[in-house]
């Protein structure tokens, strides 16, 4: 392999949403909020989606908006990881 070569950068998919849950230890829930154009109804529907992401220092809140990123599988159901808080709760 080249000395000069550049290391390849994995594009990893990221969400934003809001946290409903931080009841579990170094586990947050995030509800990822959508809009939809509804193709029958002729309008803007949301769909929401929650999402378990690691939260390694506990340092997420109930109401925070935090950045998640797509991770390895850490468990059953967790695949996310919080990868900065945008906002915290008031």
């Amino acid at each position: 392999m080249d000395a000069n070569a550049t290391k390849e950068t994995r594009h990893h998919a990221t969400k934003v949403g809001l946290v409903v849950s931080d009841k579990m230890d170094k586990t947050v829930v995030v509800q990822v909020e959508r809009r939809i154009f509804h193709p029958a109804y002729k309008k803007v529907v949301k769909r929401t989606n929650r999402f378990k992401a690691h939260d390694e220092k506990n340092q997420c809140g109930v109401g925070d908006t935090v950045l998640i990123v797509e991770t390895r599988p850490l468990s059953r159901d967790k695949h996310w990881a919080v990868k900065e808080v945008l906002e915290k709760a008031r």
